[in-house]
């Protein structure tokens, strides 16, 4: 009996990892693809969203926009048309966490840095401070690439209604006064249909790297 096991111990062997890869191909031919979900605003927290879209379920997109970027060129969803994006709002004399946000963007730029479906998407929400010739300097403080980022000012009611009717990502500053926005850390992920498929910290590193796997997930879904 042991001279029939040691005659057809390799055959046995050989079996078992023929086996092993036979099991491993059609678990990952049968095992269901992760799918990014659509947030609608009545997923999101409603301290982010306005209360005019508060109850909306679905068919939530980001609207269009017409803003200025760090080269004076108008920026509007065209540039974004058929683009993955992430997007944020930030200041540029922010002292807090916009240094930590700012970080993680340039982080994400080197990483989609050679990717053509990947851009970025920063609004100030101080525009009254954030003029075009302020935004370049910062960008050219923080490294931004102007091929992947932009930096973007306008008109403050078009932003506030941005961050709170289509990004559904900014807390209202809750003193009355007019399209005021107390910016919070939340990056969005938002598809080349300009739905919202995620909310990130932007100060949380493990944040970041689901951010950039997610990323992945999202661009597999278009290869399908």
């Amino acid at each position: 009996m042991l001279a029939f096991f040691k005659a057809y111990r390799y055959f046995a062997i050989v079996l078992l990892i023929v086996s092993a890869i036979i099991i491993s191909i059609f678990y990952n031919i049968l095992k269901p693809q992760r799918v990014l979900p659509i947030y609608q605003p009545s997923m999101v927290t409603s301290e982010l969203v306005d209360s005019t879209i508060q109850f909306k379920r679905k068919y939530h997109s980001i609207a269009d926009f017409r803003l200025t970027n760090q080269n004076g060129e108008t920026i509007t969803q065209d540039a974004y048309k058929d683009k993955i994006y992430v997007a944020d709002f930030f200041f540029t004399t922010c002292p807090t966490i916009c240094i930590a946000m700012t970080d993680h963007m340039l982080q994400i730029q080197n990483e989609i840095i050679n990717d053509e479906e990947v851009m970025l998407l920063s609004h100030s929400v101080t525009p009254e401070i954030d003029s075009v010739a302020q935004l370049k300097k910062y960008a050219l403080e923080k490294g931004v690439i102007d091929r992947k980022w932009n930096l973007v000012t306008g008109d403050k009611k078009d932003i506030y209604e941005l961050a709170r009717k289509s990004y559904l990502a900014v807390l209202d500053d809750g003193d009355g006064g007019k399209f005021d926005m107390i910016h919070t850390e939340n990056f969005m992920l938002i598809d080349k249909k300009r739905q919202i498929r995620g909310f990130y910290d932007g100060t949380n590193p493990e944040d970041i790297k689901l951010l950039l796997e997610d990323i992945k997930t999202l661009k597999a879904e278009y290869k399908k």
